[in-house]
């Protein structure tokens, strides 16, 4: 084995120092939520990767729960939002209001809306209208917003993370393609076991319940989003990301079913959230750098929002799971 070089043993030092907070903070989530240890590890992936998460369920699997938890353990800022039909732009954003000095003059005056925080919780997203879920866009890519010409930063760090009903539910509006893309990862959330449920049961309806305490500190996490950019990414791994982003996309993949049964596939934007959620899976690990089987893992949270069926794949009942499948089993 080569000896690492002064940058490398750096690194290595630095993810030394950040695994046991991450493993105290893993452990102190997972005394608040029960048998989501998947969920758990892919928004936790997200947040180091600083990116925004798409968590998708049937209501009552404590997504909202979970949100409000990472808040709590992170000692970050956090605000809720319910997404409504009837929820505007400036409900989300904030606006100007007219406001009279003193001397009798006029000024406007910016009130901020709640995205103005260390973590948004969008929770039920796609009951708002599309016009609504577009003022989320330019925040969540750029981390700033634009009202009245004016552009107002937002806090650092800034996450946003959304809840989803299934879209077949009554009431709701599919995301723009844009929108679902500036999300690095739609994480599925299921059912829990019986043992699972038995303890949501005892634990979460008596009168008195735990609460979080926090953990981390903003700083924590923004160091380990630094922390994980620094890292080292081999050729191997690089390779296979590239293989399955641009395998995902028909007319060019060397994968047939991708070509039959895909109408459009992932872009550049979906590389780049592949290199970072490897590296923040790594570091999860407490490993100095990722491995091809982290791509493996993180294939179907990083590509399914990012590709869309053709009429002939839902005539022949092709999933996405069957074409992600297909994308990964030459990296295996």
């Amino acid at each position: 084995m080569e000896p690492t070089t002064g940058t490398e043993q750096q690194i290595l030092q630095r993810v030394d120092s950040l695994s046991g907070k991450l493993v105290r903070l893993k452990s102190g989530i997972g005394n608040y939520i029960f048998g989501q240890e998947e969920v758990l590890e892919l928004t936790l992936i997200t947040l180091l990767a600083r990116g925004h998460a798409l968590l998708i369920g049937v209501p009552g699997l404590a997504k909202t729960r979970l949100v409000e938890t990472l808040g709590a353990v992170l000692g970050v800022s956090d605000k809720r939002v319910q997404f409504t039909p009837d929820l505007m732009p400036a409900d989300i954003l904030g606006s100007e209001i007219l406001e009279t000095a003193e001397d009798g003059s006029h000024f406007f005056k910016f009130l901020q809306g709640p995205i103005f925080a260390q973590v948004l919780m969008a929770d039920e997203i796609n009951r708002a209208s599309p016009r609504t879920q577009s003022a989320l866009l330019q925040a969540m890519q750029e981390e700033f917003v634009t009202i009245a010409g004016e552009t107002y930063p937002l806090p650092k760090p800034f996450h946003v993370l959304a809840t989803q009903n299934p879209i077949e539910q009554e009431g709701t509006y599919p995301l723009p393609e844009a929108q679902l893309d500036r999300f690095l990862m739609q994480i599925n959330v299921g059912y829990p076991d019986r043992e699972t449920e038995r303890r949501i049961l005892l634990e979460t309806t008596g009168n008195e319940e735990a609460r979080p305490t926090q953990i981390l500190s903003p700083e924590d996490l923004m160091e380990a989003q630094h922390l994980v950019r620094d890292m080292p990414v081999s050729d191997a791994v690089i390779d296979a990301i590239l293989k399955l982003v641009r395998d995902g996309r028909p007319g060019e993949s060397s994968n047939q079913m991708v070509n039959k049964y895909v109408s459009w596939g992932p872009g550049p934007r979906a590389s780049q959230a592949m290199i970072l959620a490897v590296r923040a899976r790594a570091l999860l690990d407490g490993r100095m750098s990722p491995s091809v089987d982290d791509v493996i893992a993180l294939a179907r949270p990083i590509l399914q929002h990012r590709m869309a069926l053709s009429y002939a794949a839902r005539a022949e009942n092709i999933t996405m799971e069957d074409i992600i499948s297909a994308l990964v089993a030459p990296l295996e």
